[in-house]
Formats: C-alpha cells, sequence, structure tokens
C-alpha cells in the first residue's frame, strides 16, 4: 500500500515538471515566434529613422513634427538614406530648390553645361564714312581779283590732277606780272654794266619773282612770262590734286578777296570711319587692330581696314569714344556721310586669350550687387550659387569662381524657376535677405479659380474673373493675367471656367504658370 502512494507521488511530481517546464518554455518563445518579428521591424524601423520634415518647395525650413506650408502643402518626410540626408552634410543642401518634372516641362527649362573655350570678343559699332582730312584741298587766291572764266562748274565733278578750274583777273596780279617782265628785261641790258649795277636788277627780279611765287603762279606761267615778256591778263587755278569737287562757291564774274576759298577738292582714293566705341568696350581697342566695316547700301561686300587712331576724348552725352578706322575706297564706292556698321575684332592683350570656364550670358541673374546661376544638380533639383564673373562676349561670359566646367546651369526659364520654388528666399541662404521688385519676401506662387473673359492671343494675356485669394488676401475681381508660355492658352476659350496658379515676376506684373479646366463656378461677388 505504502509503495503505491509512493509511485503515485512519484509520477505527479513528473508530471508537474514537465508541465512546469513547458510552460517556462512558452514563456520564453518570444525569441522565436512573435518577438522575433518585433525585432525585425524594430531593425527595420531602425533603418529607416525618421529625421525631420522638409519644406515641399525646396525652401531652406525644417520642422521636427508634420506640418503644413502657407499654401496647404504638407511638408515633405526625410528618412535617414535618403538624398535629402545625404546632402545635410553639404551647407548648399538648404539652398537647394525643387520643380516636379511636369513644372519643369511646362516652365520651358534649358540646360547648357559650362565649357572650356577662347572669348574673342567682338566689339560692334556704328559709324560714318567721313573724307580723309589729310586729302582735302581748298584752293584760294593770295590776291584780290575776278572770276573770269569757270571750267568745273558743279559741285561733285570729278577732276585729275593740273586740270584747269578757273580763270581770274587781277590789276595786283598784272601788275606784278610787268613788274617781274621789266625786272628781267634789266638784267639782261645790264649785262655789261657794272656790277653794282647788275646786283641791284638782280635783287629786283629775285623779288618780283618771289612775290609771284608767293601768290601760286605756277612755274610753266612764270616761265612763260620771262620769255616772252607779255603780261597774261587772267591766270589759270588747276587741281592739286586728283578728287571730287566736294565745295564750289566760285561764280563766274565774281569779285573775291585775299584768302576766300572758292573750290574745295577732295581726295577720296582712302577715307576714314568714325566709329563711336562705347565707353565700356574702348580698352579692349587697340591702334593697329583689324576692322571690318560694312555698309547699308552694298550688303554683300565686306571692307576690311585697320584702327589708326583711338581719340583722347569722350563724348559725354553718347558716353562713346571716337576711333578711326582708314579704308581704301576703289571704284569710290565709299561716298562721306554714309552709315557703316563696324566689327573690331582684334582685342588689346588686357582680354584673356587662353581658354576659360564660360557659361552663356542668359544663365546670369543680375541683381545689380550679385550675380547669381542656377545649378542644375539632378532631375528637378536646382542650386542657386554666387558666381564671379570675368570677361565677356556677346554669348558668354568667363567664370572665375562659382561653377566648375562641365557643370549644367539653367540658360531659359531662369525667373519663372524663380517663381515657382521660391528662389529668392533660399538664396537668402547666402546671408542676405532676399526681397523681390516691390520689396516683399521673393516670389511664391498663387492659386486662384475663375472664368476667362478674353483672350489676347498676340499678346499671350487672359482677362479673368476670379474670386478671392487667400495667400494675397485678395477680394474677388477682374484682371489681366500673362501666360509664362503660349502654349498654355492652347483649346481656352472665353468663358470656360479654369484652376490656375500665378506668380508675381515684377511688381504688378501677376503671370499665370499653370492652369486647368475647371468643373466649379468661380465667386462672382464684387
Amino acid at each position: 500500500m505504502k509503495q503505491g502512494v509512493g509511485l503515485a507521488i512519484g509520477l505527479l511530481a513528473v508530471s508537474v515538471a514537465a508541465g512546469g517546464g513547458y510552460w517556462l518554455g512558452n514563456q520564453g518563445a518570444p525569441a522565436h515566434g512573435k518577438g522575433a518579428t518585433a525585432l525585425a521591424s524594430g531593425s527595420l524601423k531602425k533603418a529607416r529613422k525618421l529625421l525631420f520634415y522638409r519644406n515641399p518647395m525646396g525652401l531652406p525650413d525644417t520642422s521636427p513634427t508634420p506640418k503644413k506650408d502657407p499654401m496647404g502643402m504638407d511638408y515633405i518626410a526625410v528618412f535617414e538614406g535618403e538624398d535629402d540626408v545625404e546632402n545635410a552634410s553639404d551647407p548648399s543642401a538648404s539652398r537647394q530648390v525643387r520643380i516636379s518634372t511636369d513644372k519643369i516641362q511646362k516652365l520651358g527649362v534649358r540646360s547648357e553645361a559650362a565649357q572650356l573655350r577662347r572669348l574673342d570678343k567682338m566689339v560692334r559699332a556704328a559709324g560714318r564714312i567721313e573724307a580723309d582730312e589729310r586729302k582735302i584741298y581748298a584752293i584760294t587766291p593770295k590776291f584780290e581779283g575776278y572770276v573770269e572764266r569757270l571750267h568745273v562748274n558743279v559741285t561733285g565733278q570729278a577732276v585729275g590732277k593740273g586740270q584747269p578750274l578757273f580763270e581770274v583777273y587781277s590789276p595786283e596780279l598784272i601788275s606784278a606780272q610787268r613788274e617781274y617782265a621789266l625786272a628781267v628785261q634789266g638784267v639782261e641790258s645790264l649785262k655789261d654794266a657794272g656790277t653794282l649795277a647788275q646786283t641791284g636788277m638782280k635783287q629786283l627780279a629775285d623779288a618780283s619773282l618771289q612775290r609771284l611765287k608767293n601768290w601760286d603762279i605756277s612755274q610753266e606761267q612764270i616761265h612763260t612770262l620771262s620769255t616772252s615778256g607779255e603780261a597774261k591778263r587772267t591766270l589759270t587755278f588747276r587741281s592739286p590734286v586728283s578728287g571730287i569737287v566736294t565745295d564750289k562757291k566760285a561764280i563766274q564774274g565774281m569779285r573775291f578777296m585775299p584768302g576766300e576759298t572758292l573750290y574745295q577738292v577732295a581726295d577720296l582714293s582712302s577715307v576714314w570711319v568714325i566709329a563711336d566705341v562705347f565707353e565700356q568696350d574702348i580698352g579692349l581697342i587697340k591702334q593697329g587692330g583689324k576692322a571690318n566695316v560694312r555698309i547699308n547700301a552694298y550688303p554683300d561686300k565686306l571692307f576690311a581696314g585697320r584702327v589708326a587712331y583711338v581719340y583722347p576724348t569722350l563724348n559725354a552725352a553718347t558716353r562713346t569714344v571716337p576711333v578711326r578706322i582708314e579704308l581704301a575706297n576703289p571704284g569710290l564706292l565709299l561716298k562721306p556721310a554714309m552709315f557703316a556698321q563696324v566689327e573690331l575684332s582684334e582685342m588689346s592683350s588686357a582680354l584673356i586669350q587662353e581658354p576659360v570656364v564660360t557659361i552663356p550670358t542668359s544663365s546670369v541673374i543680375d541683381s545689380g550687387t550679385r550675380q547669381i546661376v542656377l545649378v542644375q544638380l539632378g532631375e528637378g533639383r536646382f542650386e542657386p550659387r554666387e558666381v564671379k564673373l570675368g570677361a565677356r562676349n556677346d554669348s558668354n561670359v568667363e567664370v572665375i569662381d562659382g561653377v566648375k566646367g562641365g557643370e549644367l546651369v539653367v540658360v531659359a526659364a531662369n525667373f519663372l524657376i524663380d517663381a515657382e520654388s521660391n528662389l529668392k528666399a533660399a538664396i537668402g541662404g547666402f546671408g542676405g535677405a532676399a526681397t523681390s521688385a516691390a520689396g516683399s519676401p521673393g516670389a511664391v506662387g498663387h492659386q486662384a479659380a475663375g472664368k476667362i473673359e478674353q483672350i489676347d492671343a498676340k499678346n499671350a494675356t487672359l482677362s479673368i474673373e476670379h474670386g478671392p485669394v487667400a495667400s494675397l488676401k485678395w477680394p474677388a475681381m477682374t484682371m489681366e493675367f500673362k501666360l509664362a508660355n503660349p502654349a498654355l492658352q492652347r483649346d481656352l476659350k472665353p468663358g470656360a471656367t479654369i484652376d490656375f496658379e500665378f506668380v508675381e515676376r515684377q511688381a504688378g506684373e501677376w503671370v499665370i504658370t499653370s492652369l486647368k479646366p475647371s468643373a466649379a463656378k468661380p465667386h462672382a461677388d464684387h
């Protein structure tokens, strides 16, 4: 009996031990069941650790908790390991702006790579043809007289060197001729006289001859006079050069006084071009540089010349400096007073001659105090950078600092990216408070609904009756908007209701950046 009780107690103890072990085993089961799933989930959460929430428009603004921006857009969660975090160590990451791919296409954004190139600037200037001042001759008698006869009677007539222009009669001239003729005869008659008499007569003849020479009497006429001893009633004036009569004041029968200009003859075989070069370009011009000249009258001809002189004075009214270019004029095609378009291509040593990093001039946003470019970092990501610029030509500008060769810069729709992404606020990260043209913080997109009243396809504008705009505290009204892209007006008709987004490009100028048909009717109260 006692043996049976002992056996029963032993079996019970084994059962309790086994049950206790099973219970204890179940208490440790989390190492293999639901507990394992929880641990795995915990490790996953650790891999996707939430860091902060960033502004949806790319502004340098973050929040540790979910929030909305002034336009009602939710801030975007940023987890450890994402691009935003990878860029967090880069100070420029907070200045990056983001634009959706759809809006990039609508805005017409275009980028080009910064390139190494040599900047050979072409200075262009307006000019005019002028006669070479060194080849203009005035025919001016040095005695009093009368115009007896005209051989050249029209302005603009071509004359050859030595060609007779006019004949004059002068009592003084006749008297001087007779005096010389008598002196020559006296010298001849006193050959056998004493030395003193010969010397005196010779001096008188020389003085009479010099008087005639001072009056520009030709050597041929003097020889005829000394040979024949007969004074001519008239004296013929001849052209000193081949050229064009540019001024004629002589009239047949008129009386003239000593020093009065009767004819002016210009040699136009070569001419001057006086080009007015702007003040900022004058440092690039050097004497001897090449110049190409085009004349409207001969669009198919290019005249080549050289810079002969850079004038030392500046025209205060036009802020230009005259530059003289000398041109050959075969066929006398170039007429004084013609307008000319001048290209000066050979620059001074002050201009950089070696290849440098350059970007298109259209990529630069100039605020007046600094220059900014938008560098494309990836699809829809842009970074505003302040750059230091150097030499430039018509289409490109040298970048001394801020952009490296090969980096993509935005060359089209810069101001629209500015508006869409609130770029000016992002630029404020450089350390200055950015303001719009109106003086308020940088441009922000606004949303509204309305009905199209009128469409001006030529100027790409819409007159819209819209409802209140909360972001601007506007009441309902009718006003005119410009379209950022003329393609936005496709399929639009007056009376259509639309939802649209717009920005202030400059003070008082409102530009629609996107629109779509709306089923809701706009607010019509005014």
